[in-house]
């Protein structure tokens, strides 16, 4: 109810209005005003399938990201494990003692995690096409829902602590201040390993092994961008809506009309149809609406800081390092 509420005030006294206007002509001896259940049937069928393949289209845009996501999830513990098992003294003339190899992999470990969150943040940034970017209704209910259903029930707190606590000292400001803050973390891993190689701390192997993961995170990070960065074609994310509008509008007509021939009361029972049949084609489009962005910050999002706290949980515990709980739902939404 607090997704469609509001639109059901306005669904139900446009519901009354019509057989309302309706049956005022009848009692003025007007009878020409119908409108035939057939074409309105016709509309209804047509926009059906249109809302459905956007509904479709939206889904696949949102389970493609919790695939790229999960497919995150996976590298990050891949990479854990290998940093681990492949930056050693084996190659090493000179073997670094176990707290110095423990302070490489914990540098390169935790450069992640703050990649994982820097990842996050950049992504949370509205774009043009986004909900809080449109007319100035929307916005406001957009503002309200990130505040019950969204990340105004965590904030950017978290963010903003762990990155700080990830990066090294001398790399925070230059890595914060670049346009694009993930990128330039996996560049300073790349270079990263490159030193390790010079000082023999993993062979050839190992250093293509560990820069293929560096390269499947940049192409997740590539493929999240790009779902965040080119919205569902505008043909289809806005014109369902107005065909929804035109459909809406035409059905309590065609209703009245059909019920009306039922029984001298028949026109009033055309209301709670109306309202059913409405409702269910205005939720068809505003969840095919709310789920074509996924990370826009609200309750239909990709959990993104789940995912990333269940990341630096495993990792941590890899590390033999104190960790923090796992993020939990507020108000049923887990973000």
């Amino acid at each position: 109810m607090s997704f469609s509420g509001g639109h059901l005030i306005w669904l139900t006294a446009w519901a009354i209005l019509v057989p309302l206007f309706i049956e005022t002509l009848h009692e003025m001896k007007i009878h020409a005003f119908k409108v035939p259940w057939l074409p309105v049937s016709i509309v209804g069928t047509a926009v059906a399938f249109y809302v459905g393949f956007k509904n479709n289209s939206s889904y696949d845009r949102l389970w493609e990201a919790r695939k790229i996501w999960g497919a995150i999830v996976n590298s990050s513990r891949s990479w854990g494990s290998m940093i681990k098992a492949f930056v050693t003294n084996q190659f090493n003339e000179n073997d670094l003692s176990e707290a110095e190899l423990l302070s490489l992999h914990r540098k390169l470990i935790y450069r992640h995690i703050g990649w994982l969150y820097s990842l996050r943040s950049q992504l949370l940034i509205p774009t043009q096409w986004e909900h809080i970017n449109q007319g100035r209704l929307v916005r406001k209910r957009t503002e309200s829902r990130q505040k019950t259903f969204g990340i105004g029930l965590y904030g950017d707190e978290i963010t903003a602590f762990e990155i700080p606590r990830c990066l090294p000292k001398e790399e925070i400001d230059r890595m914060i201040n670049s346009q694009n803050t993930a990128t330039q973390i996996i560049d300073q891993q790349s270079q990263d390993l490159k030193e390790l190689r010079a000082n023999n701390l993993i062979d050839d192997f190992r250093h293509m092994e560990l820069q293929k993961v560096l390269s499947d995170f940049y192409d997740h990070q590539g493929k999240a961008e790009r779902i965040k960065k080119f919205p569902l074609p505008r043909q289809y994310g806005s014109m369902s809506f107005i065909f929804v509008g035109i459909f809406i509008f035409l059905l309590p007509f065609g209703l009245v009309t059909e019920f009306h021939d039922m029984s001298a009361w028949g026109a009033w029972l055309s209301i709670p149809f109306t309202v059913i049949v409405g409702w269910v084609f205005l939720m068809m489009e505003l969840v095919g609406d709310y789920s074509e962005n996924p990370f826009e910050g609200l309750g239909n999002d990709v959990p993104m800081l789940s995912l990333c706290r269940t990341i630096e949980i495993d990792l941590k515990e890899m590390l033999g390092d104190e960790f923090p709980e796992a993020i939990k739902p507020v108000n049923d939404v887990l973000m």
